[in-house]
């Protein structure tokens, strides 16, 4: 008789067509859900198992999406290795076995028990290779050729160069004083362009480098500089350093609130409208020591409202006894049926329907990962129902109110709003306190520092230090790991005490724009999964919050979302469909205002210790890390026509002894963590310094139209601008509004896209800046003549 295969089976099956090799046997990771199981302990079945943050190496983003769908709880962190891709995954020991098992290379440990511990006892202290392909000549096109300086005074340089050959081919890049094979990067299978796979440290930076395809093309770039322009500092008395330790929620929370009363002038507290479900979880127990008759019970009452008081009892107390059970206030005691020797022969099934059709009140049972369980409970004694929180008493058990600070000398609406939200994700301690860092910055440099008065005088801010309350409670006291709410929407099946650290919804795959629910890649629908993205969009409280503060002050422009860890800096698009069919793409001219705001905000992030966030992790989220269904930077983009940005703080630092970069991780030493959060703070004041720059600027840009070809027939153009500006156009004779196209951009770093006409054409157009300004003042809206117009001729 053949047989299903079990969920652990499949598993690795998909790992194993994956990635190529073969498989020897493994142990089941899971205990199916159907069939036998591997006998353990009764302490293995109501305890999670140990952790770690682990790196892995595997062949490509393929892997990566492979895994995510796997249920393997992800960072947000890749980097390009000579053979693949390094990420890094929260895994169990038995979990770290089947990857390796499966092919996928372990490459050490980042993160674990010990580091932890480390850095909780620090945080008491203070509170008290490319292939070679055929020939055949092929075009290269630059896209990144630039040097930077980052921590240490180190110099580095980043290529980056895209081929049009059809086949793959094999780049090299030369200069004065050094060479390297370029890596070719692709995903979802589709080729994007050659690149280091780190940047490269040199001694002193070439004027240019050449390009050399195996394809035959060949292509020479002058090297220009990425960040480090000379930036106007504060004033000598500005002031930073406002946190001393990682705070949790709760804490971050009061904080703001003592900030708005303290200067009640220029600050105030926004109640968001959606209470979470609370730092709280049901009391439970498993009992049995063999999988085939355990069971598990789980308290009616939350565990602080008396679930934690509930006791079950199983007994086999008289001979030929009939299974029954008695209820006395939270203890419920199961008589279980015993035989003429006195031993019991109660199944866990019957146990379990006898427990929850006589002690419903108390408490319900469910068999242990499975619908059925015929096995005989021999456990006896008396079990105590907990709901394994360890928070102390000053973190509430109850729904959390969540709540925003908005700073600002004119909070009427009638200043261009900036949203600074943090920890989406509960594991990523260092955010919050960036977020606090800058509400501290700002209303405590008011008084003396001209420029901290400008942003107040002009900009109306609003910050969201901590969008994950629950989930961040969970991480700092129970599970630092955890990365999604706390609440669980898991069937009986996943619900047993052990699966507790696997419950909750991904906040930052719950919005409705390139959703899992829309066949977006990089969400799931599994409960346990790292990226579950909910039941359904904005099922959640705390995205519902989100939404709501920006639709009810629609005067915010600009956003941004503080993640960790790798330091990249992105926008939109952030999610594309398994083709890799990505969200539409924003025009040119907003697309380069994404690149000119990010410099000046870059710029402001290297001038605390040096920090160069690599031009590599710059750009729209699906180019430079992966698909994110359901993101809230896209929602915001595209839903509320804000300028949405997403930081990764905590980038890779150069560990000089071992010759490579470092990772830092999700929760590293204060002393790393404090120094991640005063240059993320520097970033989050530069950003509100572009939308100052953007409200008071009232210049028109201007444009011009380029002929860049021609052909028997035909004549390609591109129109260009002095400024950020989205530039709309005709080819039919008709006048340009803000219904006819615009110029798109020509690819990745690619430049304006080129416009072809096969016949003679009168081209019309007009470009718009960021602010609103339009070229010669011309009015769309209105039968005004005054756009720009050229004709251009085809031979």
């Amino acid at each position: 008789m053949n047989h299903p295969p079990s969920p652990a089976r499949r598993r690795r099956t998909r790992l194993s067509r994956l990635l190529a090799v073969p498989l020897l046997p493994l142990p089941l990771l899971l205990i199916p859900s159907t069939g036998s199981a591997t006998e353990t302990a009764d302490e293995v079945l109501g305890e999670p198992e140990v952790t770690s943050l682990v790196r892995l190496a595997v062949p490509d983003k393929a892997a990566v999406l492979e895994l995510e769908q796997e249920g393997y709880d992800l960072a947000h962190y890749t980097k390009p290795l000579d053979d693949g891709l390094e990420v890094h995954a929260v895994l169990t020991e038995d979990e770290q076995a089947t990857l390796e098992d499966a092919g996928v290379r372990v490459l050490g440990v980042l993160e674990d028990a010990g580091t932890l511990a480390t850095v909780q006892q620090e945080r008491r202290s203070a509170a008290a290779a490319a292939e070679a392909t055929e020939a055949a000549t092929d075009t290269l096109t630059p896209l990144r050729t630039e040097w930077f300086t980052s921590v240490g005074g180190e110099t580095y340089l980043n290529l980056e160069v895209k081929s049009d050959a059809p086949a793959s081919v094999t780049v090299t890049a030369d200069w004065d004083g050094g060479s390297v094979t370029l890596q070719r990067f692709t995903d979802a299978g589709q080729y994007m362009y050659h690149r280091a796979s780190a940047p490269i440290a040199v001694e002193d930076v070439p004027d240019a480098v050449t390009y050399t395809s195996s394809g035959g093309g060949e292509l020479t770039v002058p090297v220009t500089q990425w960040l480090g322009q000379p930036r106007k500092g504060p004033s000598p008395h500005y002031a930073s350093g406002f946190v001393d330790r990682y705070l949790d929620p709760t804490e971050v929370t009061e904080r703001v609130e003592e900030l708005a009363a303290e200067f009640p002038q220029l600050a105030e507290v926004v109640d968001l409208p959606h209470e979470t479900n609370g730092y709280r979880r049901h009391a439970q127990v498993t009992v049995g020591t063999l999988a085939s008759h355990a069971f598990y019970v789980t308290s009616a009452a939350w565990g602080h409202e008396g679930g934690n008081s509930a006791r079950l009892v199983l007994a086999a107390d008289a001979v030929d006894q009939q299974l029954s059970v008695d209820v006395d206030g939270s203890v419920a005691t199961v008589h279980l049926q015993t035989d003429s020797a006195g031993d019991p022969v109660s199944t866990a099934d019957e146990v379990v329907a006898a427990i929850n059709a006589a002690a419903g009140e108390v408490m319900t049972a469910a068999p242990y990962r499975s619908d059925s369980r015929t096995g005989v409970v021999t456990a006896t004694g008396e079990f105590a129902l907990s709901d394994n929180l360890s928070a102390p008493d000053s973190v509430s058990r109850d729904p959390f109110e969540m709540k925003a600070i908005r700073i600002g000398e004119q909070r009427d609406g009638s200043r261009p709003g900036v949203m600074l939200y943090c920890q989406e994700h509960a594991r990523e301690w260092v955010t919050p306190i960036t977020c606090v860092e800058t509400a501290e910055r700002l209303l405590r440099n008011y008084q003396h520092d001209p420029g901290t008065r400008k942003l107040l005088k002009g900009l109306d801010v609003f910050i969201m230090p901590t969008v994950n309350p629950d989930g961040g409670h969970y991480s700092m006291y129970d599970y630092n790991w955890q990365r999604k709410n706390m609440t669980n929407y898991c069937g009986p099946e996943q619900s047993d005490p052990a699966r507790r650290t696997s419950w909750g919804v991904d906040l930052n795959r719950n919005f409705t724009v390139g959703s899992h629910q829309d066949g977006y890649v990089g969400a799931s629908d599994n409960c346990t999964s790292a990226v579950f993205a909910g039941p359904d969009e904005l099922s959640e409280p705390e995205a519902q919050n989100e939404k709501w503060l920006t639709e009810e002050f629609d005067n915010i422009e600009y956003a941004m979302n503080t993640h960790s860890y790798g330091g990249y800096f992105m926008w939109a698009p952030g999610a594309y469909k398994p083709d890799r069919t990505p969200l539409p793409r924003p025009d040119f001219g907003t697309e380069e205002h994404f690149w000119e705001a990010s410099e000046h905000i870059l710029s402001t992030i290297q001038d605390y210790r040096g920090t160069a966030i690599w031009p590599g992790r710059t750009g729209p989220v699906i180019d430079v890390l992966y698909s994110a269904a359901g993101n809230s930077a896209d929602e915001h983009f595209y839903e509320g026509d804000i300028y949405a940005w997403n930081f990764e703080v905590g980038a890779d630092l150069w560990d000089a002894e071992a010759g490579r970069w470092r990772a830092v991780g999700f929760q590293p030493p204060f002393e790393e963590g404090y120094q991640e959060a005063m240059e993320f703070s520097n970033g989050m004041i530069g950003m509100l310094e572009v939308a100052l720059e953007q409200a008071g600027d009232v210049k028109a840009p201007t444009s011009d139209l380029e002929v860049t070809g021609t052909e028997e027939g035909s004549v390609s153009f591109v129109i260009t601008t002095d400024e950020a500006a989205t530039v709309y156009y005709t080819t039919d004779g008709s006048r340009p509004t803000y219904d006819s196209p615009t110029v798109e951009s020509a690819g990745l770093r690619e430049g304006p896209a080129e416009i072809t006409v096969s016949n003679t054409t009168t081209v019309n157009w007009f470009a718009v800046d960021v602010a609103g300004n339009v070229e010669r003042n011309y009015d769309p809206e209105k039968k005004a003549n005054n756009y720009r117009s050229e004709k251009v001729r085809v031979r």
